[in-house]
Protein backbone atom coordinates (compact mmCIF):
# COMPACT_ATOMS: atom_id res chain seq x y z
CA UNK A 1 0.00 0.00 0.00
CA UNK A 2 0.73 3.23 -0.53
CA UNK A 3 1.94 5.72 2.35
CA UNK A 4 -1.18 7.43 1.56
CA UNK A 5 -3.28 4.41 1.60
CA UNK A 6 -1.84 3.32 4.60
CA UNK A 7 -2.74 6.53 6.56
CA UNK A 8 -6.45 6.22 5.12
CA UNK A 9 -6.53 2.56 6.13
CA UNK A 10 -5.29 3.32 9.29
CA UNK A 11 -7.62 6.08 9.98
CA UNK A 12 -10.44 3.65 9.12
CA UNK A 13 -9.73 1.06 11.71
CA UNK A 14 -7.83 2.75 14.76
CA UNK A 15 -10.12 2.83 16.68
CA UNK A 16 -11.12 -0.52 16.68
CA UNK A 17 -7.06 -1.97 16.65
CA UNK A 18 -6.52 0.22 19.94
CA UNK A 19 -9.49 -1.22 21.48
CA UNK A 20 -8.61 -2.48 24.64
CA UNK A 21 -10.99 -5.65 24.09
CA UNK A 22 -10.27 -6.39 20.44
CA UNK A 23 -6.42 -6.00 21.26
CA UNK A 24 -6.83 -8.88 23.24
CA UNK A 25 -6.90 -11.19 20.18
CA UNK A 26 -3.02 -10.83 19.74
CA UNK A 27 -3.27 -13.40 22.72
CA UNK A 28 -5.30 -15.63 20.52
CA UNK A 29 -4.23 -18.37 18.07
CA UNK A 30 -4.93 -18.25 14.40
CA UNK A 31 -3.57 -20.38 11.67
CA UNK A 32 -0.16 -20.06 13.10
CA UNK A 33 -0.40 -16.50 14.19
CA UNK A 34 -3.01 -14.14 16.52
CA UNK A 35 -6.17 -13.53 15.44
CA UNK A 36 -5.45 -9.85 15.85
CA UNK A 37 -2.93 -10.22 12.85
CA UNK A 38 -5.31 -12.20 10.66
CA UNK A 39 -8.02 -9.78 11.12
CA UNK A 40 -5.80 -6.78 10.32
CA UNK A 41 -4.68 -8.92 7.07
CA UNK A 42 -7.95 -9.43 5.61
CA UNK A 43 -9.10 -5.97 7.19
CA UNK A 44 -6.56 -4.79 4.14
CA UNK A 45 -7.18 -7.01 1.53
CA UNK A 46 -10.53 -6.43 2.17
CA UNK A 47 -9.80 -2.76 1.94
CA UNK A 48 -7.25 -2.84 -1.35
CA UNK A 49 -10.49 -5.10 -2.93
CA UNK A 50 -13.18 -2.98 -2.47
CA UNK A 51 -11.37 0.81 -2.88
CA UNK A 52 -10.05 -0.91 -5.97
CA UNK A 53 -13.83 -1.36 -7.49
CA UNK A 54 -15.22 1.48 -6.38
CA UNK A 55 -17.04 -0.36 -3.23
CA UNK A 56 -18.27 0.91 0.37
CA UNK A 57 -14.33 0.10 1.16
CA UNK A 58 -14.63 1.98 4.88
CA UNK A 59 -17.57 0.39 5.95
CA UNK A 60 -16.17 -3.21 4.36
CA UNK A 61 -12.92 -2.57 5.89
CA UNK A 62 -14.17 -2.41 9.40
CA UNK A 63 -16.70 -5.01 9.08
CA UNK A 64 -13.43 -6.88 7.58
CA UNK A 65 -11.68 -6.04 10.88
CA UNK A 66 -14.21 -7.52 13.21
CA UNK A 67 -15.18 -10.83 11.24
CA UNK A 68 -13.39 -13.34 13.30
CA UNK A 69 -13.58 -10.88 17.03
CA UNK A 70 -14.42 -13.53 19.23
CA UNK A 71 -12.30 -15.52 21.98
CA UNK A 72 -11.24 -19.29 22.20
CA UNK A 73 -12.81 -19.23 25.60
CA UNK A 74 -16.37 -18.40 24.36
CA UNK A 75 -16.56 -21.66 21.98
CA UNK A 76 -14.59 -23.80 24.15
CA UNK A 77 -17.39 -26.35 24.85
CA UNK A 78 -17.65 -26.77 20.85
CA UNK A 79 -15.79 -28.66 18.58
CA UNK A 80 -13.74 -27.18 15.83
CA UNK A 81 -16.08 -27.89 13.37
CA UNK A 82 -19.17 -26.41 15.20
CA UNK A 83 -16.72 -23.55 15.73
CA UNK A 84 -16.47 -23.23 12.23
CA UNK A 85 -20.20 -22.57 11.83
CA UNK A 86 -20.74 -20.80 14.99
CA UNK A 87 -17.91 -18.17 15.31
CA UNK A 88 -19.40 -15.39 13.04
CA UNK A 89 -22.57 -15.03 15.40
CA UNK A 90 -19.55 -14.17 18.26
CA UNK A 91 -17.43 -12.00 16.28
CA UNK A 92 -20.84 -10.34 15.76
CA UNK A 93 -21.68 -10.24 19.06
CA UNK A 94 -18.81 -8.94 20.32
CA UNK A 95 -18.63 -6.11 17.01
CA UNK A 96 -22.46 -5.01 18.04
CA UNK A 97 -20.91 -4.85 21.99
CA UNK A 98 -18.25 -2.74 21.47
CA UNK A 99 -18.58 -0.64 18.21
CA UNK A 100 -21.23 0.87 15.38
CA UNK A 101 -22.22 -2.02 13.51
CA UNK A 102 -25.03 -1.25 10.46
CA UNK A 103 -27.14 -4.17 8.99
CA UNK A 104 -24.80 -4.78 5.98
CA UNK A 105 -21.41 -4.64 8.26
CA UNK A 106 -23.25 -7.73 10.06
CA UNK A 107 -24.37 -9.02 7.06
CA UNK A 108 -20.26 -9.15 6.20
CA UNK A 109 -19.35 -10.34 9.34
CA UNK A 110 -21.93 -13.38 9.98
CA UNK A 111 -21.51 -14.26 6.13
CA UNK A 112 -17.70 -14.11 5.51
CA UNK A 113 -17.90 -18.24 6.78
CA UNK A 114 -20.60 -19.22 3.52
CA UNK A 115 -21.60 -22.07 3.02
CA UNK A 116 -20.28 -23.53 6.09
CA UNK A 117 -22.27 -20.45 8.08
CA UNK A 118 -25.70 -20.85 6.39
CA UNK A 119 -26.02 -17.14 5.92
CA UNK A 120 -25.60 -15.71 2.32
CA UNK A 121 -23.68 -12.84 1.60
CA UNK A 122 -26.20 -10.33 0.08
CA UNK A 123 -23.34 -7.35 -0.84
CA UNK A 124 -20.78 -7.05 -3.41
CA UNK A 125 -18.39 -6.14 -0.08
CA UNK A 126 -19.71 -9.05 1.72
CA UNK A 127 -18.52 -11.41 -1.08
CA UNK A 128 -14.90 -9.93 -0.83
CA UNK A 129 -14.85 -9.86 2.70
CA UNK A 130 -15.40 -13.53 1.93
CA UNK A 131 -12.74 -14.14 -0.41
CA UNK A 132 -10.20 -12.02 1.15
CA UNK A 133 -10.63 -14.10 4.74
CA UNK A 134 -10.22 -17.34 2.59
CA UNK A 135 -7.27 -16.24 0.54
CA UNK A 136 -5.55 -14.89 3.65
CA UNK A 137 -6.85 -18.14 5.30
CA UNK A 138 -5.04 -20.47 2.54
CA UNK A 139 -1.36 -18.06 2.72
CA UNK A 140 -1.22 -18.01 6.42
CA UNK A 141 -2.19 -21.89 6.63
CA UNK A 142 -0.03 -22.57 4.02
CA UNK A 143 3.19 -20.42 5.18
CA UNK A 144 2.72 -21.27 8.98
CA UNK A 145 0.85 -24.51 9.73
CA UNK A 146 2.82 -26.43 7.24
CA UNK A 147 6.05 -24.94 7.73
CA UNK A 148 5.67 -26.15 11.51
CA UNK A 149 4.40 -29.40 10.43
CA UNK A 150 7.53 -29.75 8.42
CA UNK A 151 9.62 -28.62 11.00
CA UNK A 152 7.98 -31.29 13.79
CA UNK A 153 8.38 -34.17 10.99
CA UNK A 154 11.94 -33.30 10.16
CA UNK A 155 12.83 -33.26 13.89
CA UNK A 156 11.06 -36.63 14.07
CA UNK A 157 13.08 -38.23 11.13
CA UNK A 158 16.14 -36.68 12.35
CA UNK A 159 15.51 -38.23 16.23
CA UNK A 160 15.09 -41.71 14.54
CA UNK A 161 17.95 -41.69 12.48
CA UNK A 162 20.09 -40.78 15.17
CA UNK A 163 18.50 -43.33 17.58
CA UNK A 164 18.84 -46.09 15.06
CA UNK A 165 22.89 -45.23 14.66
Amino acid sequence: MSLIETYEFNSIIDDIANHEEFLKLKEELHHGISRYEHSMRVAKATYKMTKKLHLDYERATRAALLHDFFFDEELKEYNSKETLKLHPEYALENALKYFDVDTKQANMIRAHMYPVYLERPKYAESWLLTVADKLVAAHEMYRYKAALTIGIWTIFLFNMITIQK
